[in-house]
Parts: structure tokens; sequence; C-alpha cells
């Protein structure tokens, strides 16, 4: 054998071709054994072949035979798996060489080969499918080749090969390589998608592991086309595979499964390799990119965790970056929109059951990138700091912050921005690496961002020291950086900043140390802000590093977060070190006294907490105070007033400036001595005798003596005393003015706290109770001097000072102003109760105190800022202010006078609202606590959470009762105001029911009945009423039929606008009047408003589905047929809505706002319908005669019922404009007025009138199209305005010009006369 190698290779070297043919003649058994030899031993087999095919010339039929025969044979020698690597190589580039030469029929065998192969599963290694596309490009070379009967074209029986390769089964095994060698054949498109398809099915086929290198050779391919397709496909498995991946792990638990079938880890790094795949890809092919970005321009329905991944990547490439986070910003907030508008409307809930959180899959993408999706990391970091930066709180006017730190997100853009936190605090836990970056640009923008409000920045700072303190400790040098900041930073920055390091400040000495240095600095800082800042810090330092032996006070919960830190800090530094260093932040501490008011106030206002937190500090704080208080202290017991106002006042100029809040020094002094001693008598009941507490008791009797006499000398003084008497001069204007308003509001602070101070001492004594009424008489005395003089001036300011009482004091004075019945008080507190003023001034106080709760989220003096203590006592409030409103019915208190202040009634009942709407913004989750706890029965029942919905609806019944007695009275009896609070607590209770339950019916038909009965003309009134029935409506079912029968009241009520139609009188709801048509009608519009932006939102949605069915052209048809019902809603809607407005648009609505608004709602309305035509415009071109008649019926009305009515109500609103304008002579000056009046009215008409012609000029032009499209005729339905006629006419022109040749007053007859005929004719 070896010398038939030899002798082959040696003959075919020599020139004689006949002598080599001839030796060439054996078998064709022989001639294979040759080769097989040949290769297996790896020698000389390309010189063998080489020679073979010289001796097998191709123009011969032998030879091409011959030559065929060594392809056959030597393609499953490659594919045997027993050559070496390189032969096979070689072997394959030889015969490539050779292909072009062998006849057509001879290709066509060889292919079939090949495909019959594949079919069979025998191209496992794939070495030989190299050799595949050579096969088909010389095939379509061909002329002719003969195919079963008759014959085909090479081009075309390359078709039918690909054909029948793409359509029969495939070996897992070769579909890479199959991949792979389809790249070098050329493909027409739709043998490209064929094909594309094909791999895409295979991909479930395939082990997780070989997905990657098949998806690489995927998106090779993808250069010749098909680029859309095949990222759909790889997103759309990964999906899959997410979607599987989850369901296990919740089914697993439940079902035991020992066995995932795919591992969580193993599907993550499969995914982060192709990701990188495809990004690289997109490196180099920018037209995949660009497909890839416009997949989610439509919709972000498509997104999942893989694509939201994947485009995180994509965004490292510096040209999509800018795109991609418009993109998933866009995407995150058009997702909260739809969800909030879906929330808020029943009628949406049941069309579109499901929504897309794009939210959840963002957090997704943040747990999955812990698998070393390094590649995505940065992107979260980007994507979440542009969501905080994008959708973070505005500076309100002046750049002040607008919203207190809100405690939930409501509006999309805050929960966008609570997304953005939520990604980085979440990536700030998992990835080491970004950890420093995260905090280095957190702690950037809250020394550069001074202008905005910073919130959301401190919250997601708080969070990371809160969830990862140690790791914090590491990179404290940022820390340290940014303390060097805090001078110049905003207060509210910086105490936010303080509240979260404060944790770290107990376990690094050195960031202790590092913001000590800082505070002194700025203690000296020129900048009051500065100053603040200071105080702010040495405060929070002195609350949070307790003195060894300070009362552990159990009523003072520990609001900071530092129990997650479990670091005993006695143990790091002894507390005589604390000691020591307390001490000595209260001596700089002290450096304050002498400094602004605002300072002063800060100090005063902390050192409450401090004390209550370290009681040891006591004596220190006490004499403090002390002696700043004795300043202002006149200590001669004959004079009077008892404290020196001069010194609380200084002068710069000619302005005059408050120097020492007196009032608050006295108060916070007044409210630590209180504390204290409560504190000594529950440690010690039995005195024990030592000389800290000897020096204790010392300074305490000496301040109670003090206030003692500050109590009986202020009783005595006269408001002459004081320089502010009746004759007082109290305008802002003057310094002298702006001083005695000083003096004022001091003196009445002064008298607030002492009134408090003696009610807590006076134990229920009559005599003490006495005192305290003689205290509040000179109170009020000068509190309504005050409010008279300013009411005086320009602006008359009824804001009364900010009341120094503290919320608890106000929450136990209500309680036994009206609940306590303890016998042996009665007598005391009936001098309390006979006082009207005094119980007033209380209950007002307590509405102011609720009000700044409500919008700051805390309140002035002791525990205002405990959020546990204040939630308490509103509680407590509520119970009362509840008892006193149901038990004592309104009309026995007025006593027959008709006063102007409200009564105390009302009082209670804006209380009772304002408690209501604060626990809604700011404890949402404990309003069932709050309504549980008002009903204090006389068993007491405690209610538990199950019956918290039936406690909620009791109280919506008691309101519903009183209300309905406000209206049963009679409409003398009405008392306006009240009804309008009771509708607002209405209002804010239902929120609170759950919109499936049968509380929620009833509270619906209660509504409508109410609605139905009610016929105050009270305009203010009906206007509450009727928007808590549309917002309940609305969560019920649609209010388009509501909306029909209202216009259709308002129509009879107000009157057609041409005067000879009698408008058929009906009445569905007696709350639609002369008096509050226009107000309703308003309401109305905005609810048609409100119902059109369903409608376009349901035809976006409609026409984004439409555009991914036309992708996938199978399903279009059968989802056409499924989502009719949606179609159908919408037109439901429309039609419905049209009716309402035809109604409205013959209504005789006066001229101004409601006009206006009607002409804005039409225009809105014929905009929509265009888009509803579009809609048709686009599926008529995707699917041909598919025009539902529902849609002919629609066109048909706007065309006969609403176009012609709009432009008589056009007409009628300019003509109406006119002939205000030509009022009777006698009132000359009025009419000037109106004239102006209504000119203006009718330049801001003007704009409104030619945008309703436009939209509807706009409909009809798309109307022509869309019949065009369907070849139905809607435009049979549609008749030509005459108003909108412009041509000029020649015989009414010469009438007109044969006039002015006549007399003047003939011509101004002629002109007042004109509109009213244009409207007779209509």
């Amino acid at each position: 054998m070896k010398d038939d190698i030899d002798k082959i290779v040696t003959l075919s070297e020599e020139d004689s071709d006949a002598e080599f043919q001839k030796y060439l003649l054996f078998s064709n058994d022989q001639l294979t054994t040759v080769i097989t030899n040949g290769a297996l031993k790896g020698k000389k087999v390309g010189a063998i072949i080489k020679s073979i095919f010289k001796g097998c010339p191709s123009n011969s039929t032998e030879g091409s035979n011959r030559r065929l025969l060594v392809y056959q044979h030597c393609i499953p020698l490659c594919e045997s798996g027993d050559l070496q690597t390189e032969v096979a190589a070689d072997i394959i580039g030889l015969l490539m060489l050779e292909t072009h030469t062998l006849p057509g029929p001879s290709l066509a065998k060889l292919a079939s080969l090949f495909v019959e192969a594949i079919k069979v599963g025998k191209m496992g290694s794939g070495k030989s499918l190299e050799l595949f596309p050579t096969v088909l490009t010389a095939l379509s070379a061909c002329e002719a080749l003969s195919y079963g009967k008759g014959e085909l074209s090479g081009e075309e029986y390359k078709k039918q090969l690909i054909n029948s390769l793409c359509s029969s089964r495939w070996d897992p095994q070769c579909v890479i390589h199959l991949t792979t060698m389809f790249r070098d054949v050329p493909l027409s498109s739709e043998e490209l998608q064929f094909l594309v398809e094909k791999v895409l099915r295979m991909f479930t086929k395939l082990d997780l592991q070989e997905i990657p290198p098949l998806v690489y050779q995927l998106l090779l391919l993808s250069a010749k086309g098909c680029k859309k397709q095949v990222l759909d496909g790889i997103i759309c498995y990964f999906k899959e595979q997410d979607a599987r991946q989850e369901e296990e792990q919740k089914h697993g638990e439940s079902l035991d499964l020992e066995v995932q079938s795919i591992p969580q880890d193993q599907l993550r790094h499969v995914e982060g390799t192709v990701i990188l795949h495809i990004v690289f890809a997109i490196r180099l092919d920018h037209e995949l990119g660009r497909e890839f970005l416009k997949n989610f321009k439509t919709s972000y329905g498509d997104l999942c965790p893989f694509s939201v991944a994947l485009l995180l990547s994509v965004a490292r490439i510096q040209r999509y970056e800018e795109q991609v986070f418009d993109l998933l910003k866009g995407a995150i907030i058009k997702s909260f929109k739809d969800e909030q508008l879906q929330q808020g409307s029943k009628y949406l809930q049941d069309l579109l059951p499901g929504h897309c959180r794009v939210d959840h899959m963002i957090l997704d993408t943040v747990k999955n990138s812990v698998f070393g999706w390094d590649h995505v990391t940065q992107g979260l970091v980007q994507l979440g700091f542009s969501l905080m930066d994008a959708f973070g709180p505005k500076p309100g006017p002046f750049g002040k912050t607008t919203e207190g730190a809100s405690t939930i997100a409501r509006t999309p853009t805050q929960q966008a921005c609570k997304l953005g936190g939520q990604v980085l605090l979440q990536g700030f836990k998992m990835h080491e690496p970004i950890r420093g970056e995260i905090l280095e640009q957190v702690l950037n923008r809250l020394v550069t961002k001074t202008a905005s409000p910073v919130n959301h920045y401190l919250d997601l700072f708080s969070d990371i020291v809160v969830s990862a303190p140690m790791i914090l400790l590491e990179s404290s040098s940022k820390v340290t950086e940014t303390f060097d900041h805090l001078s110049y930073l905003p207060l509210t920055t910086v105490q936010g900043l303080l509240k979260a390091v404060q944790p770290l400040l107990k376990v690094s000495m050195s960031l202790k140390d590092a913001l000590i240095i800082v505070l002194r600095k700025a203690m000296f800082s020129s900048q009051l802000d500065g100053r603040k800042s200071a105080v702010t810090g040495f405060l929070l330092l002195l609350k949070n590093f307790k003195v060894l032996g300070s009362l552990a006070s159990s009523q003072c919960s520990q609001v900071a977060s530092s129990s997650q830190i479990q670091v005993d800090v006695h143990s790091r530094y002894n507390s005589a070190a604390n000691e020591a260093f307390c001490l000595e932040i209260l001596s700089s501490l002290r450096r304050c006294l002498g400094q602004q008011a605002d300072v002063r106030l800060m100090l005063y206002e902390g050192f409450y907490d401090v004390l209550r937190r370290n009681s040891q500090l006591a004596s220190s704080i006490m004499q403090t105070l002390f002696s700043q208080l004795k300043r202002y202290y006149e200590p001669e017991q004959d004079l009077l007033p008892p404290v020196k106002l001069e010194p609380c006042i200084t002068a710069l100029g000619d302005q005059v400036y408050l120097q020492e809040p007196l009032a608050h020094l006295l108060s916070c002094t007044v409210h630590c001595l209180l504390w204290l001693q409560n504190m000594r008598r529950s440690a010690h009941p039995i005195a024990n005798d030592s000389d800290e507490e000897e020096e204790e008791e010392g300074y305490q009797s000496e301040l109670q003596t003090m206030l003692e006499s500050v109590t009986r000398r202020m009783m005595k003084s006269e408001l002459e005393d004081f320089e502010l008497d009746k004759s007082a001069e109290f305008s802002m204007g003057s310094s002298v003015g702006v001083k005695n308003n000083i003096y004022a509001v001091l003196v009445m602070g002064v008298y607030e706290i002492l009134m408090e101070y003696n009610f807590i001492k006076a134990n229920y004594s009559k005599s003490r109770f006495e005192e305290l009424m003689e205290l509040f008489n000179r109170y009020h005395k000068l509190s309504e001097i005050l409010k008279e003089k300013s009411g005086k001036g320009r602006t008359p300011s009824n804001k009364t000072p900010r009341s120094l009482l503290s919320l608890g004091f106000i929450s136990t004075l209500l309680t036994v102003l009206f609940r306590d019945s303890t016998q042996s008080r009665e007598e005391a507190l009936s001098v309390l109760r006979l006082s009207g003023e005094f119980v007033r001034y209380a209950v007002n106080v307590a509405v102011q105190k609720i009000q700044q709760l409500e919008e700051t989220g805390h309140t002035d003096g002791p525990d205002g800022q405990n959020t546990d203590r204040t939630f308490r006592f509103l509680c407590d409030m509520t119970s009362v202010l509840m008892w006193r409103y149901t038990n004592i019915p309104s009309a026995v208190e007025d006593g027959g006078k008709k006063e102007k202040r409200s009564s105390l009634s009302l009082l209670c009942l804006e209380g009772l609202l304002r408690i209501f709407t604060t626990c809604q913004q700011r404890f949402p989750d404990k309003m069932s606590q709050l309504l549980s706890t008002m009903d204090i029965s006389e068993d007491d029942a405690e209610p538990d959470d199950g019956n918290a919905m039936e406690m909620n609806f009791f109280y919506i019944r008691q309101f519903q009762r009183a209300l309905f007695t406000q209206l049963s009275g009679g409409e003398e009896e009405f008392n306006s105001k009240e009804a309008q609070l009771l509708v607002s607590i209405l209002a804010v209770l239902s929120r609170q029911l759950k919109p499936a339950s049968q509380q929620f019916v009833q509270m619906i038909t209660w509504t409508v009945k109410i609605c139905k009965e009610t016929s105050f003309e009270d305009s203010a009134f009906s206007k509450g009423l009727l928007s808590l029935l549309f917002s309940l409506h609305v969560l019920y079912k649609s209010p388009v039929s509501l909306l029909l029968e209202l216009c259709q009241d308002i129509h009879s009520q107000l009157g057609d606008i041409d005067q000879d139609v009698e408008v058929e009188k009906q009445s569905h709801f007696a709350i639609v009047n002369m008096k509050t048509a226009s107000t309703v009608t308003l309401l109305v519009l905005s609810q048609v408003d409100r119902v059109l932006d369903e409608v376009d939102w349901l035809i976006a949605k409609k026409k984004s589905q439409a555009a991914s069915d036309t992708s996938v052209c199978e399903g279009a048809t059968q989802t056409a047929g499924q989502q009719n019902p949606i179609e159908k809603a919408m037109t439901l809607q429309l039609g419905t809505l049209l009716t309402a407005l035809n109604e409205l648009v013959q209504t005789a609505l006066l001229p101004g706002a409601s006009t206006v608004t009607l002409l804005r709602e039409l225009s809105r309305t014929y905009t929509t319908l265009t888009t509803l035509v579009k809609y048709y415009i686009q599926v008529c071109a995707s699917q041909p005669g598919a025009l539902p008649a529902r849609l002919e019926k629609l066109v048909k009305l706007s065309g006969s019922h609403l176009t012609p009515q709009c432009y008589s109500f056009i007409t009628y609103a300019q003509s109406g404009e006119m002939s205000v304008g030509g009022a009777d002579d006698k009132k000359k000056k009025k009419r000037n007025e109106v004239n102006t009046a209504a000119s203006a009215k009718l330049l801001r008409e003007t704009k409104a009138i030619p945008n309703v012609i436009f939209s509807i000029e706009q409909y009809e032009k798309f109307l022509i199209t869309l019949s065009k499209k369907s070849k139905v005729n809607l435009m049979q339905y549609m008749k030509l305005s005459t108003s909108r006629d412009f041509r000029i006419n020649a015989a009414s022109l010469d009438a007109v010009l044969q006039e002015q040749d006549g007399t003047q007053e003939t011509n101004e007859s002629q002109e007042a006369e004109e509109p009213k005929q244009k409207k007779r004719k209509q």
C-alpha cells in the first residue's frame, strides 16, 4: 500500500499524464483505501489527493465521477473524528479549492449528501461543514439541474436545499456548527429570516453552557440582516428562563424540589457572558445598536431584568450612554404614571387588569448583578443617581424647600426618586468596588446642591450608615472631608447629615474629634447659618453621648438608629471622659447666649431633649438657663412688671430686632424644671441626702420662687406697665410699631408659659385655677388689641403668633375641659369651663398645632420631634374633639346669636379634619389605630385589627348623620362652613375604604342620594359634595353616564342658547340649580378631561400593541379579534361623552370661565377623536376591511350632533360678549367696566375658538384619509359648516356701501343689531 502511495505521488510529479491516468484506473475501493491510509498516518495525504485530482481530469465523465467519489469518501472520513485536526483541515482545504470544477449533477449529489448527513445527525464535529458553503455557491452558479421530472436553475435548487435543511430536525450538537457555516452561505432575506427562526427555536433544546457561543455566531450572522429578530429572540429566551427559574424558586420551597432544572448561578453567569457578547457586537456594528434601542423606544412592556442589564451594559459605550439613560428614565416614570392612572380608575382596571412593573425589574437586575456582572454595576450606579437627580424634590419659590420630609412616595416622580435610592442602597450593600464611588457622589451632592432640597440624598446616606456602618468606617476620610464644609451648608442639610452620621460617632473617635474641631470653628463663623449649624451639632452630640448614671428615662424612646451598632459606649471610653466631653461642649454652647435670637432659640429648643436623654447634665444645663433668666428678671418684689423687656431688643440703625426670645427661654426653663421634678419624684419617693441633691434642690427651689413671683406680679401688671395699651402704635412700618409688636409677642408668650406652669402646679385647686384665668384674661386682652390693630393696616393679618403651649399640655387641657368627670375636680374645672373664651382659645391652639404638624411633620416645644408621643397626643385629642362635636349640638351652643366667628363645634370639626389628613400623610399605617382610640365607650372594649374597616365605617356613618341633620334643617338653619368640613372629612375617611367592599358601595349610594335630594343654593358646598361623588364614582365604575345626567340638568336649568327653544325640564340631581350650575359645569368639565385622559391612554396602548403585532404577523389577526373589548369600550365611552357635550354646547352658559373651559374641552375631544381615527388608519393598513360598525356610529354622532352645535355655540359665545357691550345707556359707567371685562375675556376666548375650529378640521381631514383606506364613506355624516364660510358676499357688500352714504345713526343701530340677526339665521 505504501508503494501505491509513493507511486501515485511520483507519477503525478512527472509529466506523463496518460501513464498516470492509466495507473489510476484501479477500483474505487482501492482508491478510497489509499486515501484512508494516507489520512490516518497523516503522511502525504494532501499530495495524494492533489495527485488523484490531477489524474482525474474534470472534463471527462469518468474523471468527474472519480472526483465525486473522493469527495463522498473524504467528508465522512473528516467527520469520523479519527483524523488529526490539522490533517482534516488540510483535506477540507484541498477539496474547497477544487469544488468549482465539479459538474452540476455531482454538486447536486454532494449537496444532498450534506443535507442527509445533517438530518441524521452525523455532522457532530462540524469540520467538513466548511465545505458546504462552497458547494452551495458553486451550485447557484449552474445553469440548469434536473429536479424530479423537470429541471430547475441552480439558484432555485439552492433555495430548495436550504428550505429542506431548515425544515428538518437538527441535532443539538451541530446547531453551532451550522450557524457558523451559514455565515458563508449567500442567503436571500426570506431565507435568512427562516434560518434565524430555526436557530432561535433550537435555543431551548441546547444545554445552557452552549448558549453563549451560539449567541456569538448568531450575532455574526446578523451582519447579513434580521438584527431585530436575533436580538428579540435572545432577550425572549432569557426572559422565559428567568420566569421559569423564579417559578421554581417559588414552588420549590413548597414542593421540596431537590434538583433545579436551571441552577440559578449557572443561568446568571451565562446571561453575563451573553451580555458581554452582545455589547461587543454592538461596539462593532452600530446598526445593531440602533436596532436594539429602537426596540424599547415604543413601549416598556418588553423590558425584563435581562434586557435592563443589557441596556445598562450598552450604556458603557459612550455614543449610547445618554440615549439609554433617557430611555430607562422614560420607561420608569411612564410605568409609575400608568400604574397611578390604573389605580385611580375602575374602568381601566377592568379593561387591563395586569401591569408591568419596571421598578421590580430594575431591582431584580440589581439582585442578579451579584453574579459577577461587573459590566452592569457601573450602569446601575449611574442610573440610580440620574433618577435621584432628575426626580428629586425641586426647590420652591426663592429656593425654599416646598415639602416637609414626606414619609411616603405618592407621585410618580417621588416613586422614581425613591427607586433610584433603592438601587444605590442595594448596590452599595452588594458590590464592594462601587461603594467608594456611591459614597463620594452622595456626599458631593450634599455639599454642592445647596440651592435645591437634598432630603432624598440624606435619606440614602442615613440608610447606608445604618445598613453598613463598619464598611463606612473604612472610608471615613470622605465623611471627614464633608465635615469641613459644614458651616457653609444650609441648616436642614447639616441637621440631616449629623443625624445620619451619629451612629458612627460612637464607634469612631477620629470622626468625633474631626467633627468637634469643625463645630468649634463654626461657632465663630461670620455666617449666621454656620453658627446655627454648630449649635445643632453640639446639641446632637450632647443627646447621644450619655454620661453614666443618667436616669434611664423610660419615657424617652431613643429615636436615633444607633441600636444597629452593638457598641457599649462606656466600655470603649469611660463615663468620666464622656462627662468631661459633654461639659466642654456645654461651655462652648454658653457662648451662644450672647448671639442672635435665632441661635439662642435653637439652643432653648434643644436643651429639653438633651436633658431628657442625658439627665446627669441637669445641674449644668439648669444653671446655664437660670443665670440667663436672671438677666431679665426684676428681683425687686414690689416692682411691676417682673420681667425687663428693654434688654430683649436691639437696634441697628433705624431697625429694631429681637435679641433675646425671652418667652422661649422661660418655656425651656419651665419644661426642664417640670421634667426634672417629675423624674426625681418617680426615682426617689423617699428623699435621701447628698450634696448634689441639696445643690439641685437649691436652684430648683430658687427657680420655683422666681416663677411664683413672676406669676403673682404678671397678674397685677396692666398693659400700660409694658407700654402697651390701646393707644400704642403697632404698625410694622415704623420702628416704634415694630418694637411694640415684639414686646406684645414676648408678653403673650410669657403669659402662655405661666398658664401651663400654673395649671400643672395647681393640682386642680380652685383658687389656683382662678389665678390662671386672671393670667388668661390679660393674655386675651393683649391678643385682641394686637388683632384689632394689625387688622387696621393695609393687609389685615389675622395670623396669631405661634402659641408656646406644648402639644402634651394642650391634649391634657382639652381632655379635662371636655371629658373629665372626676367629682373632686368638678369645682376647680368649672372655673375654666365657664369661660367660653378660654375653651375656645384651647381648641384654637390645638388646631394651630395640628396644622403645624401637618405642614412640617413636627411641632414646637418639648416632644415636638418625637413621633410616637406626638401620635399619642393626636389620638387623645381626636377622641376629645369627636366627643365634643357629637355630644353637644352646635345649635345649643350658639344660643341663638349669629356670631361672625366660627363656633366651637366648627373648630372641633376643623381640628378633626386636620388630624385625619395629617394622619393619612404622616402616619398612613396608623390610621386604624387612631380611629380605634377615638371611641372610648363606657366598657372600654379594645377593637382588634379585623374591624379596623368597621371602625372607620362607624365614623363615616357618624359624620353622614351629622351632615344629614344639617341638610334636613332647611336653608335658614344650614351652616355652609360646617357642611363643607363634614364633606371634606368624609372624603378623607372614605379613602380608607377598599373599593370592593360593601361599605364603599353604601358610601357611594349615600352620596348619590344626597346629591339627588339636596337643593340648597350654596355653590361651595355643592362643589365639595360633587367632588366627593366623582372621587368615589371613578373607583366604582366609569363616570360618563353620571356626566350625561348632570349635563342634562345644567341644560334644563340654564336654558338653551336659542331663546325660542323650550328645554325639556328634567332634574336628576337637585343639587344642580341656577346658583350652582356654573360651579357644577366646571366640575363636570374637569371630569370630562379625566375621561379623555383615559381614552387617550387606551388608544396609545392599543397603538403600541398594534405596532408590535404587525412585526409578528401571525398573531395580528387573532389579537385584533381578542382585543376588541378595549376598542368597544373606548368607542362607547366617547359616544356617551359626545352626547353629554352635545347637551352642554346647547346650554346658555354665562360668559367667563365655564365658556372658555367648554371650548377647551371641545377642542380636546376632537383631538382625541382624531387620534382614534389615526389608530384605525393604522389598523386598516395592516388588516383591510377591519372597520367596526361602532366606529361608524360614533363618527355619525359627532357629525350630526356635535359639530353643527359647536359652530352655533361659537357664534353664541361671540355674540354673547357683544350683547353685554350693548347694555342700557343709563348705566354708562357700569357698561364701560363690563365692556373692558368683556373685551379682556373676549381676547382670552378668541384663542380658544380658533383652536376648536382647527381641531374639528383636522378631524375631518383624517376622516377623509380613513374613508379612502377603508372604502367606507364616513364623510357622508359631516356637514360643512356655514359659519366658516369666508367668501365675500357681493350683494351685502353693495348694501353696506350704500348704507354708508346714509346717516351715521342708522349705521350705528345696524352694528348693534348684527350679532342677533346672525343668531336667528342659525
